[in-house]
Parts: structure tokens; C-alpha cells; sequence
């Protein structure tokens, strides 16, 4: 059975570009009030805007989820003025394609697991205490199937998004039977600025050669729409990376043995 949104008080992280501002815009059109938290504030600004300028009601709010105090203010902004969050869609993060050892430390790696993994963990902390005294409220992370199935050349933004999902499926057991719903959405490649952002590496040029189909960002916000509409625990699309992702699973020795040939090809030391 489908969950009315309308009034409902959604915050979204990573809300200025792709799948956290095309998700604001759904979420504003299903009636809700959405809190945009980014930290380019005149994107958020310019979103807000756009979504009142139709009727909706939006609040733009500058946050770096890799910084605890600014989080901290982002959600008692949002509780100073609702007086709740219902629904928390943990969406900020960004990746990088490269080949381990070419990795730059500090963003690449230490930034990284900040924002996607850290920062993830800390908004959820922030929020899920209002929630619980609630009795309700649902909290929905952006995973990746990369925290499926581990490939080359995204070896930290792999990990990042294996402890998303082993942080999402954990809370998930934890608060379920509190009235607190857990969902982690794991969409595949995907047309966003996310990728236009990746820095222009050698392996990231490797890894463009090879065609696949991506998802459009509008089609992801729309699921992960459904989602706060019909709770589950996971949403993997397209539905066919289940295949890959279970082959995976089954067969890792035969996985092991192709991208031992793709690194072998590519991979270059010098």
C-alpha cells in the first residue's frame, strides 16, 4: 500500500546537482516540505526558488557533511522550524576513478571516506534521535552497486560504499522494530554531474571505453520516490546488475579471473 507523502518533511543531502536536487523536485511535487542541505548554497538557492516559484515549500541550508557542527546546525535548523525530519534521503558524496597507488591521499581517499561513508553516518546520528522519539521516520541512503560488487579502479569509492551499506543494513536491524524504516537505493552508472566532476585520469578515459547504459538522474529520483512511498530494504537498478551482482557472489573466483585480464591489459605502472 502506497504512503501519502503530502507534508511530509524530507531533508536531502547533496540536494544542489543530480540525484538530490531531481529527488527535490519530486518530493516538493508529492507535497512535501524538503530541506535542501549542499554545500553550494546559491545552487540551493536557485532550487528553492524553482520549487516555490510552482507552490512547493523548500528551505536552502549551506552544510559540508564532513564537518559535525555544521550538521549539527543543519538539523536543528530544520527541527527549530518544522519541528521534525520524516524522511532523511543521505545523498551527498562523490567519487574517483583511478588506480590505487595514483589515488591522491587526502581527497581521494581520506576526503572521500568522510563524505560518503562518515558523513552518511553522522547526519543519520544527528537526525535518528528525533525520529526514535518519534516512534517514526524513515531514513533512505544513496548506496551504489559499487557497495555490491568491488571493481579496478574505484577501489576507495568501493569502500566507501560497502560500509554505506553495511552501516544501512545494521541500523536497518537496530531501529526496524522501533517504527523506523532503513532503505538503501543502489543504482548503476548513471548520467549525473557526479561524473562530469570525476577528474579527467587515464583509468577514468579506460573505463569510458567500455558501453553499458547509463540511468538518466530523473529516473533514479523517481525511485528513490517509490521507495519512501513503498518501504523496502534495498532497490537495485537497473534490475539487471542483480544478475552481475549475484555472479559475483556465487562465482568470485571466474569475477577474480576478468578483471585480473581488464588490469592486466590496462594497468599501467610506469
Amino acid at each position: 500500500m502506497s504512503i501519502s507523502l503530502k507534508n511530509k518533511v524530507v531533508l536531502i543531502t547533496g540536494a544542489s546537482s543530480g540525484f538530490g536536487e531531481d529527488a527535490a523536485k519530486l518530493f516538493a511535487a508529492e507535497g512535501c516540505k524538503v530541506i535542501l542541505a549542499a554545500r553550494r548554497l546559491d545552487r540551493l538557492q536557485a532550487l528553492a526558488a524553482e520549487i516555490q516559484s510552482k507552490g512547493g515549500e523548500a528551505l536552502a541550508v549551506p552544510v559540508d557533511v564532513s564537518e559535525r557542527a555544521e550538521i549539527e546546525v543543519m538539523v536543528q535548523t530544520a527541527l527549530d522550524l518544522y519541528g521534525r525530519i520524516d524522511i532523511l534521503f543521505n545523498n551527498a558524496g562523490y567519487g574517483a576513478v583511478n588506480w590505487f597507488e595514483n589515488l591522491k591521499p587526502e581527497r581521494d581517499i581520506e576526503t572521500l571516506i568522510r563524505v560518503n561513508l562518515i558523513g552518511t553516518m553522522l547526519v543519520t546520528r544527528a537526525v535518528i534521535p528525533h525520529m526514535l522519539e518519534r516512534g517514526e521516520g524513515h531514513v533512505i541512503n544513496m548506496v551504489s552497486v559499487a557497495g555490491l560488487i568491488a571493481a579496478p579502479t574505484i577501489t576507495a569509492y568501493s569502500a566507501s560504499k560497502f560500509g554505506a551499506r553495511a552501516f544501512t543494513d545494521a541500523l536497518r536491524r537496530e531501529v526496524s522494530h522501533l517504527g523506523i524504516k532503513v532503505s538503501g537505493i543502489y543504482p548503476g552508472p548513471a548520467v549525473t554531474e557526479f561524473g562530469d566532476k570525476l577528474e579527467r585520469t587515464q583509468a577514468r578515459k579506460t573505463i569510458r571505453r567500455i558501453k553499458y547504459p547509463h540511468l538518466t538522474s530523473e529516473y533514479v529520483a523517481q525511485r528513490v520516490v517509490d521507495v519512501a512511498k513503498r518501504p523496502r530494504r534495498t532497490l537495485v537498478i537497473p534490475w539487471w546488475f542483480r544478475i552481475i551482482t549475484t555472479f559475483d557472489t556465487i562465482f568470485p573466483v571466474a569475477v577474480d579471473w576478468i578483471t585480473y585480464i581488464f588490469s592486466k591489459k590496462n594497468h599501467n605502472l610506469d
